[in-house]
């Protein structure tokens, strides 16, 4: 638990109130990583026009399997969790409980599973990177801004995700969640990114 005092929403005003007034919206509740993140409601409306310039360049399935994989990688059941509840807006249960069991063997196209790897290694070991990486996504049809753009939403992700780790913020688990994808969601990653 966060040793942070965390804003009821009684008490929220300014632009807090309308950072809550929006996941009342659209969750129905404000889960407890909106509520810490949104102290500084300034950097969280940064935070949130940053990763929806990302994603709209990016394309939606693609910046939730980034999303995914990288959350994954730092083990951050936050996002693991949230945004797998965002991402049955795009794909069926099945198919995405097999992508968080084990993204390489869910039958996913080569492009994906590379853009994941990719996250992977980007979140776990960022100092041995090289153009190869960079290189391997190019090589699978990947454009300049597009790798760009991965890269862009694996490392906002580990901004995200590791503020909520080290601020202890509580877990909430999203309505609507299957007990099998829940479990899915929250298994520990089975491997590490491909070494070069």
């Amino acid at each position: 638990m966060t040793i942070l005092r965390l804003i009821p929403d009684a008490e929220a005003d300014g632009p807090q109130a309308g950072i809550y007034a929006e996941d009342i919206r659209s969750l129905g509740y404000v889960p407890s990583h909106t509520r810490a993140m949104s102290l500084n409601p300034e950097a969280y409306l940064a935070w949130e026009a940053l990763t929806g310039a990302i994603s709209s360049s990016l394309g939606l399935r693609r910046y939730e399997l980034v999303t995914l994989a990288a959350a994954q990688a730092l083990g951050s059941t936050h996002c693991r969790l949230a945004h797998g509840k965002k991402t049955l807006s795009i794909m069926e249960e099945s198919e995405l409980a097999a992508i968080a069991r084990d993204y390489r063997h869910a039958g996913l196209p080569d492009d994906e599973v590379a853009m994941m790897d990719y996250a992977v290694r980007l979140s776990t070991d960022p100092v041995a990177m090289t153009d190869e990486d960079a290189r391997q996504l190019r090589d699978l049809g990947f454009t300049d801004r597009a790798i760009a753009d991965i890269t862009l939403a694996a490392a906002a992700r580990n901004f995200f995700s590791r503020a909520l780790l080290a601020l202890n913020v509580d877990l909430d688990i999203p309505a609507g969640l299957s007990p099998d994808l829940q479990a899915a969601l929250l298994e520990p990653l089975p491997f590490r990114a491909a070494e070069h």
